[in-house]
């Protein structure tokens, strides 16, 4: 009780006000795309990722993409995998992993500068076809690999 007093008993100064206003209106101003959230992370089947994704562009499977993932993971809580290409225009970077109960595991979205080169991890539940989709204006550039799990990442 005698810490809630001290606490709010004080008026807030002039320059608690202003960062507080500052820090609200920073907020405010971030780009709505940060905080939304697409339909293809709720997606449970991979056409419907896919379709969602691709967003009526046509999927073309490539070689210009390059998708690395282990042939066999020994646990699927944290599989490898990099994704990168020297496409030109790319807006757009995501992972599916066919069978895991969400397939969209990851998507990145990239600036007009930014090399297209990412690394990370994903949990696997079971073995599963892996896919690397790649979105320019135009076209969406797909390559696939097939990675076997032999201890489950999710819940397995």
């Amino acid at each position: 009780m005698e810490l809630n007093k001290r606490l709010f008993s004080r008026p807030l100064s002039r320059r608690q006000c202003i960062g507080g206003l500052l820090a609200l209106c920073s907020t405010a101003l971030l780009p709505a795309r940060l905080f939304a959230s697409t339909a293809a992370f709720s997606a449970t089947d991979t056409q419907a990722v896919l379709d969602d994704l691709s967003e009526g562009l046509p999927i073309e499977e490539s070689d210009a993409v390059n998708l690395k993932a282990p042939d066999i993971a020994e646990n699927g809580a944290v599989v490898p995998v990099t994704v990168s290409t020297d496409i030109s225009g790319v807006e757009s970077i995501a992972l599916i992993v066919d069978e895991n109960p969400n397939p969209l595991s990851a998507s990145f979205t990239l600036t007009p500068d930014a090399v297209a080169d990412i690394s990370f991890r994903v949990k696997m539940g079971k073995s599963s076809t892996v896919r690397a989709l790649v979105k320019t204006s135009d076209k969406v550039y797909m390559a696939r690999r097939d990675v076997k799990v032999t201890i489950g990442g999710c819940g397995g």
